[in-house]
């Protein structure tokens, strides 16, 4: 029989395998585990696997299906998603159908950051402009009346290095900056502003 992994008090460890990391899986760890716990998780935290690319992450969602792990997928969507889309179906159409819905997965199982991580940022400019310091410009951000998922990647990442061009820490990169960010962002004001990572919140606290 497959024994799982279990924590402290007996339960079942849940585990997200995320896209991001590779040669900073280390910083990426640290990133989502400080959201999580920000969130609300501290001491029952789930279990944080960096994979890489998006198709690492899935590859290895789907072995730890076939294991008998407890596991949820996080990727990029890439794109805007419809508040109430399936997920398994908005990647099935991404991937050209590669990516079909595991036989043993559900839809909970399966996480959005629409359309990137870098959105969740836009919910938080205070933390932004903090982190970045003198010569930050927020002002180059767009506005977020209606949420961050709708703003498309290439706005997101422009924008982010036009308001970081003169800033102390220089200009956004994705390796230098994001998962130091993910780490001071507040997951209420994420939350606020994106359904899907909200359902992604929510989600972990049904199974923690």
């Amino acid at each position: 029989a497959i024994m799982e992994k279990r924590g402290d008090w007996g339960e079942t460890v849940v585990k997200i395998y995320v896209e991001g990391g590779g040669s900073l899986e280390q910083s990426c760890r640290k990133g989502f585990r400080t959201f999580f716990e920000k969130a609300g998780f501290k001491g029952k935290m789930p279990q944080i696997v960096a994979c890489g690319s998006c198709q690492s992450a899935f590859e290895r969602f789907c072995f730890a299906l076939d294991n008998g792990e407890k596991a949820f997928l996080l990727v990029d969507s890439e794109e805007p998603v419809a508040a109430n889309a399936n997920p398994w179906s908005h990647l099935a159409q991404r991937k050209d159908n590669a990516w079909k819905k595991p036989l043993n997965a559900t839809d909970s199982q399966c996480h959005l950051m629409v359309q990137e991580m870098e959105n969740w940022f836009l919910a938080d400019k205070k933390a932004l402009a903090d982190f970045f310091g003198k010569g930050f410009q927020s002002s180059a951000l767009p506005t977020i009346e209606n949420g961050v998922e709708s703003i498309s990647k290439k706005t997101v990442n422009e924008s982010l290095k036009k308001a970081t061009i003169v800033s102390s820490k220089g200009v956004y990169g994705k390796g230098a900056h994001s998962f130091r960010l993910l780490e001071i962002i507040d997951p209420v004001k994420v939350t606020q502003a994106s359904p899907w990572a909200k359902r992604l919140i929510d989600g972990l606290r049904g199974e923690l």
